[in-house]
């Protein structure tokens, strides 16, 4: 089955692959490329929500510029295009958590 991403990483095809959880699911991204890129390659649109209307965000300008795909990293709100996957990473989606 093709890969239902638009995005297709540009990586050596030997880069090492590692574990990194995103919202509870395991994914097995390159290490070293940005996290929100592995993400949007393993098929993710949405990396959170908004807090008022509830609408999905996902990685727009992949530089640091715009915060729509801020997600939460030990406890710190951070861009997902601003963080290199390692192993281990487990993130999970910036905002308000349900029945808050």
């Amino acid at each position: 089955m093709k890969n239902a991403s638009l995005f297709e990483p540009i990586i050596e095809a030997d880069a090492p692959k590692v574990r990194v959880t995103f919202d509870g699911h395991n994914y097995k991204l390159p290490q070293g490329m940005s996290l929100a890129a592995g993400l949007l390659s393993a098929g993710l649109r949405s990396l959170r929500k908004t807090p008022v209307s509830g609408a999905p965000r996902g990685p727009f300008c992949m530089m640091g510029a715009c915060f729509d795909c801020l997600v939460e990293i030990d406890g710190v709100t951070r861009q997902a295009c601003m963080v290199e996957v390692r192993e281990g990473l487990v993130a999970s989606p910036a905002g308000p958590k349900e029945g808050v």
